[in-house]
């Protein structure tokens, strides 16, 4: 039998080299990426990542990964160890030092980096997600990194959630990912398939495709394996291999003689030619979906030494077997492995991984290492419940500390599949099944499937005998169910909270900790929904109940939620002094971070913007000290990016918005980070995108409204922007009067939704419809005077009361104070374009002159923060009135402001005359005046004036 050749040339792939190259190009600029390498299985996707490393050898780092087929829980973050082993050792950094302040969180996934158990309580997910960038970052800065992940199609959650993450954080490094995948294996709606969606819409990553190889590639491929051939041997191999190589080869193997009719028969062809102790040996690896060390096969082998070398040896020289640079075992080809692997009886089976389970047993017991996962695999395969069950309770205990929560839901679910085959299944893993579907619960809604959450603690609470369940099982089990209603913004809130707290007061439960929870928790649904008095009362109740017990985290909450609920009230005075109180009692991470967003966002209520921006970004502060910047830091994103598009960053809030690195996160979040990336797309004038992006998450907006009055605010001003963003006067009136007709309670962010309504009001007068103006003016006057007063910024008042009134004096008192820091900056625009409208209609020469000057004004400043509706309204605007470069003066050469400056000059204005008139300096006046002297060819003013004597007034033409 013909072995293969391993001097073979590649066949066929040279355009899908290129194109890695050139990904590989882009890495080494700085402009990192990452590459999908698909097909079906034995496309060739390992042997062109081969040939891709061979060109670029010892002028980059190479790292590998592997993810591993472990069934149906497989373990957390795969091929993430023996990444980042890589990159240590190309850093020549043993302790991992390059990590940085977040190193700790490494030992997660390398416990080799320190002794002792793990403190679970000084590391977090975001710590472990910063730390392994940071080590990229370290590593990349010295030479380019390339990131090779091998068979994502088996890739379990965290592993993918971390990529998603690693793709974002290292956009701008020099590392390139290349990812190999059997697309036409991932199953849709598979977390795989949502994640390659995700990545590529978000235009992470780009996909090369290995396509089938053609007739004359497939017989350059078989000549090079095995010499000549006759065309009879050519049409047999190319019949059944139909251009897959790794089908080509194994079939060149038996080229002159019988080709073997099924798939499984070509694949065992070789194996069937092995000897005895070779055989052994194979069978013997492929009960592992990894690959297995030597004192592993040794053991499992049961051959003495030279026998088991022999057999290593003849497997490796058939291709079947690979010995891998880590000294470890593994199939040539994940194929070759099922269909051994298959190819065991069941029995043979089932004491092959009963086999590898004790002996990993063993280990645990010397202490080499933690392999539950392993564990919980190979019992399951071994038919032995009551230890697969043991194994998969403390392979989703140590998955849920390592914070890989998705990996610790499927061993969670995989217990409770097989908690009812093991009789004494509590006592086995000292875990009742209501704890462990509480626990399950709780896993489940961290890793993002609130769904699924709700349904484990609802069956957790059907199982509970309220008579015999210590109370404070049954409280916290309500407690959660609340909080996963919350997440996923569904009704009965409220309801499942109030019941916690009656279940907790007849029972007499003494936890006070949870009894100020419970309290807070339900204060802050009473805020959201407007039931603000409650809100206050019950907040004030649990910061009592918390300082009883001397808990200066849950007073800390208790005062944020009762602050917040003041400041909706118009209590401002008072609501800030809760928060400095909040601020002062937090004395952990998670009590400063949600005062930093609960008051950023009250701060961007009340107009304090540029306040605002500065707390979140304290926020983001916080985070970099305890190594958590790029994760929990991009929670605040939403209440940065809402101040600065108040204040025409747009730039920055794209920049927030594209980096937000957040990937499972609670559909409630989401959906505020969504509607101000519609603002953004609208504030661009990108109207399709807007209109996709709403009409997709509408449906949600509205369901999430029903619990969470905020969402509904964010829905309606997300469509105010839209419509007048698009010039759509009567779309903005529909929701200005949804707004005007509502009976719920007012919140505090109102008054910004009624001054943006304001424009509506103000749009129907610019197409003349005053009565309606008029009418539709004194209901939102009715209703902004209807809000507490501490609520209603003067320079908002002066503003609104131009929107609705339309008098030039108006808005000339509306342009200064929209030129103040507390007001959105578009409405300096607005007020421009407003007061000109005014003044146009007089007729009269100086107001078309003001007029002029001041459309001029607001385009340039629409242009200077990005905002496409406005620019047009100003530019459509101008032309309609005749104020354009081309009507106001036949000087071509002069610009608009040049004109505009020319014809002062020769109404015998000053310099500073001028300035004040056009809203600029004396010194931009003069240089106006100076340009327009030169391009006239004129020596004086004078001489300039005479020339706009005789060739006309710019504003008459």
């Amino acid at each position: 039998m013909a072995v293969i050749a391993p001097s073979a040339d590649m066949v066929g792939r040279d355009a899908e080299s290129r194109r890695l190259d050139a990904a590989l190009q882009r890495a080494r600029s700085g402009a990192g990426g990452a590459v999908l390498v698909s097909g079906e299985a034995g496309i060739g996707k390992s042997r062109l990542l081969r040939e891709f490393r061979g060109r670029w050898d010892g002028d980059l780092d190479v790292v590998i990964g592997w993810c591993l087929d472990s069934g149906v829980a497989p373990s957390p973050y795969g091929p993430l160890p023996g990444i980042l082993r890589g990159v240590l050792e190309a850093l020549d950094d043993p302790t991992a030092a390059a990590a940085g302040p977040a190193r700790a969180a490494l030992r997660l996934l390398l416990p080799e980096l320190g002794d002792g158990p793990i403190d679970r309580a000084q590391t977090s997910p975001e710590a472990l997600r910063e730390a392994i960038v940071t080590l990229f970052e370290a590593a990349a800065a010295v030479r380019p990194v390339v990131v090779i992940v091998e068979d994502l199609h088996w890739a379990d959650d965290a592993t993918l959630a971390m990529l998603s993450y690693l793709l974002r954080a290292l956009a701008d490094a020099r590392v390139l990912f290349v990812l190999t995948c059997r697309v036409d294996e991932v199953r849709r709606g598979s977390a795989v398939r949502a994640f390659l969606a995700e990545v590529e819409r978000a235009r992470l990553m780009e996909r090369v495709a290995l396509q089938r190889l053609t007739d004359v590639e497939v017989r350059t491929l078989v000549e090079a394996l095995v010499g000549p051939i006759d065309d009879d041997v050519f049409e047999r191999v190319r019949e059944r291999a139909e251009g897959v190589p790794f089908f080509v080869e194994e079939l060149s193997c038996n080229a002159i003689g019988p080709i073997p009719e099924t798939l499984r028969e070509v694949l065992l062809a070789r194996y069937d030619a092995l000897g005895d102790d070779a055989r052994r040996v194979v069978r013997t690896v492929s009960g592992s979906d990894a690959p297995i060390d030597h004192d592993l096969l040794t053991t499992l082998a049961e051959l003495p030494d030279d026998r088991l070398d022999e057999g290593i040896r003849e497997a490796a020289n058939m291709a079947i077997l690979a010995v891998r640079a880590d000294d470890t075992y593994g199939f040539r080809h994940a194929l070759l492995r099922e269909a051994v692997h298959e190819d065991l009886l069941p029995g043979e089976r089932a004491r092959l991984h009963r086999a590898f389970a004790e002996v990993l047993e063993r280990r645990v017991q010397e202490g080499s290492g933690c392999q539950e996962s392993a564990l919980a695999y190979h019992w399951h395969q071994a038919r032995d419940p009551r230890r697969a069950l043991i194994a998969a309770i403390g392979a989703m205990e140590r998955s849920r500390s390592s914070f890989a929560f998705s990996t610790a839901a499927r061993y969670g679910e995989l217990a409770l599949e097989l908690w009812d085959q093991v009789p004494d299944a509590g006592e086995a893993t000292g875990i009742d099944h209501i704890a462990l579907l509480a626990r399950l619960g709780s896993i489940l809604r961290n890793a993002g499937d609130g769904d699924r959450a709700l349904m484990v603690v609802d069956i957790a609470l059907d199982e509970v005998d309220a008579q015999t369940v210590d109370p404070g099982v049954l409280v916290r089990l309500l407690r959660d169910r609340s909080m996963y209603l919350t997440s996923l913004g569904k009704p009965q809130q409220i309801e499942a909270l109030q019941q916690a707290l009656s279940e907790y007061e007849a029972r007499a439960v003494d936890e006070p900790r949870l009894h100020a929870l419970l309290l807070t928790l339900l204060a802050a649904r009473y805020m959201i929904v407007g039931r603000l008095e409650e809100a206050v009362r019950l907040a004030d109740e649990a910061f009592g109940v918390a300082e009883r017990a001397g808990d200066e985290v849950r007073m800390s909450m208790a005062a944020n939620v009762r602050g917040n609920s003041r400041v909706h009230l118009g209590d401002v005075d008072t609501g800030l002094a809760d928060f400095r109180l909040a601020w002062s009692l937090a004395s952990n991470l998670e009590a400063q971070l949600r005062y930093r967003v609960n008051f950023s966002d009250t701060l961007t209520n009340l107009g304090r913007f540029d306040e605002a921006v500065r707390l979140a970004q304290g926020g983001v502060e916080d985070a970099r000290r305890f190594g958590v910047e790029r994760t929990s830091g991009s929670i605040l994103t939403q209440n940065r990016a809402e101040p600065l598009l108040e204040l025409g960053d747009i730039a920055r809030v794209e920049q927030l918005l594209a980096a937000d690195l957040t990937l499972r996160t609670h559909r409630i979040f989401r959906t505020y980070t969504t509607a101000t990336r519609v603002r953004a797309l609208a504030w661009r004038g990108r109207f399709a995108e807007a209109d996709l992006l709403l009409d997709e998450w509408r449906p949600h907006m509205h369901q999430i409204a029903e619990s969470e009055r905020q969402v509904r605010y964010s829905l309606w001003r997300t469509e105010l922007d839209l419509t007048l963003a698009r010039g759509d006067v009567s779309g903005a009136v529909r929701t200005l009067e949804q707004i005007l007709a509502d009976t719920g309670a007012d919140l505090g962010q109102k008054p910004r939704l009624l001054l943006e309504g304001g424009r509506a009001v103000s749009g129907l007068r610019a197409q003349g419809d005053e009565a309606a103006a008029l009418v539709l003016a004194e209901r939102t006057r009715a209703s902004w005077e209807h809000l507490p007063a501490a609520l209603r910024p003067r320079t908002w008042c002066k503003v609104l009361d131009a929107l609705l009134s339309g008098a030039p004096e108006a808005w000339r008192a509306a342009m200064a104070a929209a030129d103040s820091d507390d007001v959105p900056v578009l409405f300096q625009t607005v007020a421009r374009i407003e007061l000109a409208r005014a003044l146009i209609v007089t007729g009269d020469r100086p107001a078309r002159l003001e007029a002029s000057a001041l459309l001029v004004d607001a385009e340039e400043r629409a242009v200077g923060y990005g905002h496409a509706g406005l620019k047009r309204e100003a530019a459509a605007l101008a032309e309609a009135a005749g104020l354009t470069d081309a009507a106001a003066s036949g000087l071509a050469a002069l610009t608009a402001r040049e004109n505009q400056v020319f014809a002062l000059v020769a109404e015998g204005l000053s310099n500073r005359q001028i300035g004040e008139r056009l809203f600029i300096s004396v010194k931009t006046v003069s240089v106006h005046v100076s340009a327009v002297l030169r391009k006239l060819g004129a020596a004086t003013r004078t001489e300039a004036a005479a020339r706009y004597r005789s060739e006309g007034a710019p504003a008459e033409r």
